[in-house]
């Protein structure tokens, strides 16, 4: 009985661990997707005639 507790913990700590990581790699895409938006800004800007990137701040 006490290996059956184990076993379904170990399972349910395995799929917990499982969707952190999941999510994790979704929110690195979406970040590494706003960080390519970003640049293209940039790079618009630059080819629009502003020399340096503005400095923003938040």
């Amino acid at each position: 009985m006490a290996d059956e507790v184990t076993d379904s913990s170990q399972t349910v700590a395995a799929g917990q661990l499982k969707a952190f990581i999941e999510r994790i790699e979704r929110l690195e895409e979406e970040k590494q997707s706003l960080a390519d938006d970003i640049k293209d800004v940039y790079a618009e800007m630059k080819g629009t005639g502003f020399g340096s990137p503005l400095k923003l701040v938040a």
